[in-house]
């Protein structure tokens, strides 16, 4: 009975810091919003900015998608997409700090959270594929 109790005490866990951070891929793209909103009207911004929503929005919208994956193997490549998207978005958002006349602050944040995303999503992929046993 006591197991029990820690399986379902462990179970409500993980669905609360998988829901967290379902919530915190979908506010990290309305960040990402915000910021593609307010680039300049430039023909040059628009293919970064783009591209940077592109990938940006996708990481989460992954990781919403595994939790109606059909076997785990399918829930294993959504999280692999996700880790693509966010690998992508940094590669974005350098490109647009180093390059062009943005808010190098803003996106130095953002290239924290996508790196800290990123390491989240990377860090279920090994504990997913078994591969974090001690």
């Amino acid at each position: 009975m006591l197991d029990q109790k820690s399986n379902l005490k462990n179970q409500n866990h993980n669905s609360k810091v998988k829901n967290e951070f379902r919530e915190r891929c979908y506010n990290y793209s309305i960040t990402v919003i915000k910021l593609v909103k307010d680039l300049p009207e430039k023909r040059i911004y628009w293919t970064l900015s783009d591209q940077l929503l592109r990938s940006a929005t996708s990481i989460g919208a992954n990781i919403v998608e595994a939790k109606s994956a059909s076997s785990k193997r399918d829930y294993i490549k959504y999280y692999e997409i996700a880790l693509k998207s966010a690998n992508e978005t940094k590669y974005w958002l350098g490109l647009l700090r180093d390059a062009l006349e943005v808010d190098k602050i803003e996106v130095n944040r953002l290239l924290k959270d996508t790196g800290e995303i990123a390491n989240i999503i990377a860090a279920s992929l090994l504990t997913m594929k078994g591969k974090n046993k001690i």
